[in-house]
């Protein structure tokens, strides 16, 4: 399979006996072209993440205090809404941009590109901490939304791609995930070593261009007016958003890639460094739609490894990721 010369064909999702909603095929002269796609997903991000900026007319400024091991006690006077974790550690020291990967802010997870909300302390998480736990789970959630960017965007218009989701994997599982379904004329499709090799291709294309993770929280309806081609992304939609009075649903962009996703995300691809698109294995999906969990391996620039070991680790992560493996863990595994 050549790199760039599968693409996506659309389904569109529409209203099923007002209930809910149901995925249907549509004419090639009536469906949206990908590229047509892409562009309303992210003409209703940017609608929503400016309807959110503009909620703050006036500039109002936050007291941000560094609880980290150096510089403790440094107070940043920063923007509310505006200024990120990014922003402060551009006031502390080029280290702690290069190695920032996550903030805690208030003791929680928070993304180096999401703006602060109100007056907080602030800790800056890297790889190479103690307990590295956080910023691991971080990075296999980024790299396999990197994949499911690769997957969807691999296929031609003759082809049907459907994201479902990316499950929470601990990083000990060996593998990172994303499931899949595609067409039903690929049930007997295998993917060939060179099918693996051009997926790698493609996600190492994204880790070159150094693509930021751009963070936004929005209502769940903005979220399902951008998924509303998607079934599955409607699904876990609605599973997001039952989980919180508010019904808010946190959405990442990478380029010009919408999804829906826990986070909080790396800062940026270039964090990754070995990357691979390992496997793909059949799985029973409802409906009868065979579920493809596609699986991958990486390692960040901070930790890279031998090839002899990278070789190792990556014949482990063509093992099947099984459901027992996906589950919520506490533990800080490292990568």
């Amino acid at each position: 399979m050549a790199t760039g010369v599968w693409a996506l064909r659309l389904w569109r999702a529409a209203p099923s006996g007002g209930a809910g909603w149901r995925f249907i095929a549509t004419s090639p002269a009536s469906e949206l072209s990908p590229t047509q796609l892409v562009e309303m997903q992210n003409d209703l991000f940017n609608k929503e993440k400016n309807r959110q900026l503009s909620l703050t007319p006036r500039t109002e400024k936050i007291e941000v205090k560094h609880v980290g091991k150096t510089d403790p006690g440094t107070v940043f006077v920063m923007n509310k809404n505006i200024s990120t974790p990014y922003s402060c550690a551009m006031h502390l020291s080029e280290w702690y941009c290069k190695k920032s990967i996550l903030a805690l802010v208030d003791g929680q997870p928070w993304d180096m590109y999401k703006p602060l909300t109100k007056s907080c302390e602030i800790k800056f998480l890297t790889f190479k901490d103690r307990d590295p736990g956080e910023v691991n789970k971080a990075y296999w959630r980024s790299c396999a939304m990197m994949m499911g960017c690769v997957i969807e965007r691999a296929f031609k218009d003759e082809y049907v791609v459907s994201l479902v989701r990316a499950p929470e994997v601990p990083v000990i599982a060996g593998a990172f995930c994303y499931d899949v379904v595609l067409d039903q004329r690929l049930d007997e499709w295998t993917p060939t070593k060179e099918n693996l090799r051009s997926f790698t291709k493609d996600a190492h294309v994204l880790i070159y261009k150094d693509l930021p993770f751009e963070t936004l929280e929005v209502d769940a309806k903005v979220a399902l007016e951008i998924f509303q081609h998607n079934k599955y992304k409607i699904d876990l939609i609605e599973e997001k958003a039952s989980q919180n009075p508010e019904r808010i649903v946190t959405l990442h962009r990478l380029g010009d890639f919408v999804d829906v996703t826990e986070g909080p995300l790396i800062p940026r691809t270039s964090v990754c460094f070995q990357y691979a698109v390992s496997a793909a294995h059949g799985l029973q999906a409802p409906h009868s739609s065979l579920l493809r969990r596609f699986q991958g391996l990486s390692l960040p620039v901070h930790l890279r490894a031998h090839f002899t070991i990278w070789d190792k680790l990556l014949e482990r992560s063509r093992k099947l990721v099984t459901e027992d493996q996906i589950k919520p863990t506490e533990e800080g595994s490292s990568t």
